[in-house]
């Protein structure tokens, strides 16, 4: 450990922590991987790993499923898109859907630069409640690391999905958006999807994330859990009623 001369006495300096004893610490002791953000806000190791799982989850899907069942399957969960389609003949129906698997896997396989976009939205709005709301003193660079630290254990979800693919596990019956089950909506494979939107917010991996948001969120901007917990579950609670809203309006 370094010493730094402050006014004639002898400080110690403290040494911060790498990236990767960040990363471990988000699962053992998030606490000091947060209170190194007021350090240093730098996020690329989690993003570098969320962009290199999410890849290997497109690859996976890709051969072991398709993407051209994975968007048939997006259609006809959205009835309006299901109605229009019957209209079509055979081979406007097989442009469309050639046209939708092109899509559909792009934007899997882009969903690494995806999530970017959605966690500095996030940080936009985690920056603008504590600082306007409470009177916290954050940066978007601080919430945009806690964003992307607190959403490892998603990471989980998808090497977990990846290694059932190629086990050849539920490959027939595979949903893009129900691929485990780790969330509630998973085992209401009956129900209007809608509702099943809303249940799969219920996602072990997404709740630890909440938590590790709440943690996070308290610690950069100094304000107790409680105060960060309304905020932070107050904005996904909301985010689960538009979800559930805009599904259902699909139909």
């Amino acid at each position: 450990m370094e010493e730094v001369v402050v006014a004639g006495a002898s400080v110690p300096e403290v040494k911060g922590l790498s990236q990767i004893e960040r990363v471990m610490d988000t699962f053992l002791e998030p606490s000091k991987t947060f209170n190194d953000i007021l350090r240093d806000n730098s996020w690329w190791l989690p993003f570098l790993l969320m962009l290199l799982v999410s890849v290997a989850t497109a690859f996976s899907i890709d051969k072991k499923v398709g993407f051209d069942r994975v968007a048939e399957q997006a259609v006809m969960q959205n009835s309006s898109a299901a109605d229009q389609l019957a209209q079509l003949t055979p081979e406007q129906r097989a442009a469309r859907m050639g046209v939708a698997s092109v899509i559909t896997k792009a934007s899997v396989y882009a969903g690494g630069l995806l999530l970017l976009g959605v966690a500095a939205m996030v940080a936009l709005l985690m920056w603008v409640s504590f600082n306007f709301g409470l009177g916290a003193q954050t940066t978007f660079g601080q919430n945009l690391a806690v964003f992307f630290y607190a959403y490892l254990p998603h990471l989980f979800l998808a090497v977990i999905e990846s290694v059932l693919l190629w086990m050849g596990v539920n490959t027939e019956n595979f949903d893009i958006n129900f691929p485990v089950g780790t969330n509630v909506g998973y085992f209401f494979s009956d129900a209007p999807h809608w509702i099943r939107s809303g249940l799969s917010y219920l996602d072990l991996f997404g709740l630890w994330s909440l938590v590790l948001m709440v943690i996070g969120t308290a610690i950069i901007s100094r304000k107790s859990k409680t105060q960060a917990g309304m905020i932070v579950v107050g904005w996904w609670l909301m985010a689960v009623l538009v979800t559930v809203g805009l599904t259902a309006a699909r139909g």
